[in-house]
C-alpha cells in the first residue's frame, strides 16, 4: 500500500533501477522538516525549470508544510502539477520525463510536467513541399505537432485525445479531429483498436500503427492512409471531418479514412487561383494514367506494329532487338528502383558526381552496348520521373505493380492481356475498401459528375453563412 515512506522509496528505486541507470537520478532533500525524494530522466527535465522549484520545494518551512499531496499541489509555483498513487502511473510518467517528489507521510506522490524533449527545429519538410505555403513541418516530438495543429484551428471544436500503445514502449499517440463534423461511429472504432493493440512496442511508429489499425491483405498494394508532414493539410484534413493520428517520434501525420481521389491531392492545388489549381489537378491526373498505361500501350504496339497510326510510325523501333521487350521494361522497372536505393545511401557530396556517372554510363552506354533499345530507355525514363508527380509513396509503388502484371500478360497474351490487365487494375480499385469501409472510390460512386467535379476541377472555398 502506498504512503510508507521506505518502503515506496526501495521499491521505486529498484524499478527505476537506480543503480544502474545513470540518466535515471534520485536526490535526497528534506522538505518542510519532512524526509523526501525525488526522481526524473536526466535529459528530459528543464535544468532552469527544476532550480527554481528545487529551491522552493527546499525552502519550504516547518510551520508551512502541507499535510499532504493535493495541498503541496495548490502551494507548488508551476502550472502542470498531480498527484497519483499508482506506481504504475509514477514510473510511467517518470520515465516520460516528468519531475516526481516522494514526501514522508503522504498517500501520494506528487508529479511535475516539467519535461522536454530533444528536438530538432520546425521547418520545411524535405517531401511535402509546396510552391506557395506555409514553411513549418511536423516533427518528432508530439506536443510540438499538436501545438502547430491547434494554432491553425482555435476553435473549442477541436478536440485532441490522447493515448497510448505498446506494451513496453507506451508510446504516446495523439487523435485530432473536430467533434461537430466527424464520423463519431468511425471514431469509436479507431479508439477501440487502439485500446486493444497488443504489441510489444510501435517500433516502426506510425507503420506499425497502420498495420494494427487495418491488418489488411499482404498482397494488396493500395495504401488505406495518407502520410502529410505539412501542419497545414493536416488542419484542412481536421477541417473536413477526418482524424489525424499523430504519433510521438513521428514527424508525419496519418490520415484516415481516405480514397484514391482524397491521396492524389496535394496543398498546392488550394495554395494557387482556382484556374492554376485546375490545371495542376489535371495534369496530375493525365500523367498518373501515362504512368500506368504508357508502357503496356507501347508493347501492345510493338507487337502489333500494324496498328500503329501512319502519323506515329516513328515510334516503331527501328534498330535490332537483342533482348524482347518486355525483358527490358522488367529489368529497368528493377534497374530503377535500384538507382533509388543507391542515392538514400550515397553521400551528399558524392551524389551530384554520381549521378552524372550513372546517367552517361547507364543511358548512352546501355543503348550502344545493345542491351536496350533507345525508346525503351524513353519511356522508361518518363515513368520514373512521372512517379514524382504526386507525393505517396505506397501508391506509385502500387501502380508499378500493377503495371508490371499488365506488361506481363501484355507480353502473353497480347491484346486480350492488355485488357485483363487493366480490368485487374480497376477491379482493385473497385474493389478496395478504405479503413472505415467505404468504397475507395467512394469519392466517384456514384458517379455523380457533381461530384467528381469538386476533385478535378478546383472551385472556390465555400464562404461562412454565419
Amino acid at each position: 500500500m502506498f504512503g510508507v515512506f521506505d518502503k515506496d522509496r526501495q521499491y521505486l528505486d529498484e524499478e527505476l533501477a537506480v543503480q544502474k541507470n545513470f540518466d535515471v537520478v534520485s536526490r535526497d532533500i528534506t522538505v518542510g522538516g519532512r524526509r523526501a525524494v525525488f526522481y526524473f530522466v536526466d535529459g528530459f527535465c528543464k535544468d532552469e525549470l527544476m532550480q527554481k522549484l528545487l529551491q522552493f520545494v527546499m525552502g519550504i518551512q516547518t510551520r508551512d508544510m502541507p499535510m499532504d499531496a493535493q495541498g503541496m499541489n495548490k502551494i507548488m509555483p508551476y502550472v502542470e502539477v498531480e498527484d497519483s498513487q499508482d506506481f504504475g502511473v509514477i514510473i510511467r510518467n517518470v520515465l516520460s520525463g516528468y519531475f516526481a517528489i516522494l514526501v514522508e507521510g503522504f498517500e501520494s506522490c506528487v508529479l511535475i510536467d516539467s519535461r522536454t524533449y530533444p528536438a530538432r527545429g520546425v521547418e520545411q519538410p524535405d517531401k511535402d513541399k509546396a510552391l506557395r505555403g506555409s514553411r513549418d513541418g511536423f516533427v518528432e516530438t508530439i506536443i510540438f505537432n499538436t501545438a502547430l495543429v491547434r494554432r491553425r484551428i482555435r476553435s473549442t471544436d477541436l478536440r485532441i485525445e490522447h493515448m497510448q500503445a505498446g506494451i513496453t514502449s507506451k508510446t504516446d499517440i495523439a487523435i485530432c479531429y473536430m467533434d461537430s463534423r466527424v464520423d463519431k461511429k468511425f471514431l469509436d472504432t479507431i479508439k477501440k483498436k487502439i485500446e486493444n493493440i497488443k504489441v510489444d512496442a510501435l517500433t516502426m511508429n506510425q507503420e506499425s500503427l497502420a498495420e494494427c489499425l487495418y491488418p489488411g491483405k499482404w498482397f494488396n498494394p493500395l495504401p488505406k492512409f495518407k502520410y502529410t508532414e505539412r501542419p497545414d493539410v493536416a488542419a484542412a484534413q481536421i477541417l473536413e471531418g477526418n482524424i489525424i493520428i499523430l504519433v510521438d517520434n513521428s514527424p508525419s501525420a496519418m490520415i484516415l479514412p481516405v480514397s484514391i481521389l482524397d491521396i492524389v491531392e496535394e496543398a498546392d492545388d488550394y495554395y494557387f487561383p482556382p484556374i492554376t489549381g485546375t490545371y495542376l489537378r489535371i495534369a496530375r491526373l493525365l500523367t498518373f494514367l501515362m504512368n500506368y498505361l504508357l508502357t503496356p500501350t507501347f508493347l501492345l504496339f510493338m507487337q502489333n506494329p500494324q496498328w500503329v497510326p501512319k502519323a506515329f510510325e516513328f515510334t516503331i523501333i527501328q534498330d535490332d532487338v537483342n533482348i524482347p521487350l518486355v525483358w527490358q521494361f522488367l529489368i529497368l522497372e528493377f534497374a530503377i528502383d535500384g538507382l533509388k536505393l543507391a542515392a538514400v545511401n550515397t553521400p551528399s557530396m558524392l551524389s551530384t558526381p554520381l549521378s552524372v556517372v550513372a546517367a552517361i554510363v547507364l543511358g548512352e552506354f546501355a543503348v550502344k552496348s545493345g542491351w536496350f533499345n533507345s525508346e525503351v530507355m524513353l519511356y522508361m525514363s518518363f515513368v520514373a520521373l512521372a512517379n514524382y508527380t504526386q507525393q505517396n509513396y505506397e501508391l506509385g509503388y502500387a501502380v508499378k505493380f500493377f503495371r508490371m502484371i499488365n506488361l506481363v500478360l501484355t507480353a502473353c497474351f497480347d491484346i486480350w492481356g492488355f485488357v485483363i490487365g487493366n480490368l485487374i487494375f480497376v477491379v482493385a480499385l473497385a474493389c478496395n475498401k478504405t479503413v472505415a469501409g467505404y468504397s475507395y472510390l467512394s469519392t466517384v460512386r456514384p458517379f455523380g459528375m457533381n461530384k467528381l467535379s469538386r476533385f478535378v476541377i478546383r472551385r472556390r472555398l465555400p464562404q461562412s453563412k454565419e
